[in-house]
């Protein structure tokens, strides 16, 4: 059990955990989980963490084929300038690894910005916490759970 499958538990929301064998050699975690899953890509997201003006972190939740716009996070969390946050502050933040990064379960609950493309879907797909793990929820549901926010977020 990871974190962010505890989480999901706790709070008694309807979720699904899809597991795959991770290859170390991938270039993209994220398109290797819509892959291996036989996801569209556009239903599989990426959780992000970025610094804001230098003072906070926030949380990023994008597809897995697009860009997170550091222009469009800052303004939704009513910041000047974001970037992409040190990987050692994520880690410290979150108690998770790069490439397996949950929305759910982190050490500090940061604020949380989903991308607006995730209406779209009646489900979506995020990291359940390692690689090779994703948990299948509805976007309210992940909101809900990190107090979070829809946000246009993509480049």
């Amino acid at each position: 059990m990871t974190p962010a499958i505890n989480t999901a538990r706790k709070a008694n929301i309807r979720h699904s955990i899809h597991e795959y064998a991770h290859d170390p050699a991938a270039e993209s975690y994220g398109l290797e989980a819509a892959t291996k899953l036989q996801v569209d890509p556009a239903q599989v997201f990426k959780t992000l963490v970025v610094n804001l003006d230098g003072k906070a972190l926030a949380v990023g939740i994008i597809p897995v084929n697009s860009q997170l716009s550091m222009k469009r996070i800052a303004g939704a969390a009513g910041a000047k300038k974001a970037e992409m946050a040190d990987k050692q502050d994520v880690q410290r933040s979150t108690g998770y690894v790069l490439g397996g990064v949950s929305p759910l379960g982190q050490k500090r609950l940061l604020p949380t910005f989903l991308d607006d493309s995730a209406r779209s879907y009646e489900t979506i797909f995020v990291s359940a916490g390692r690689r090779g793990l994703e948990i299948e929820l509805s976007s309210q549901d992940l909101l809900t759970v990190t107090k979070g926010g829809f946000a246009t977020l993509c480049q």
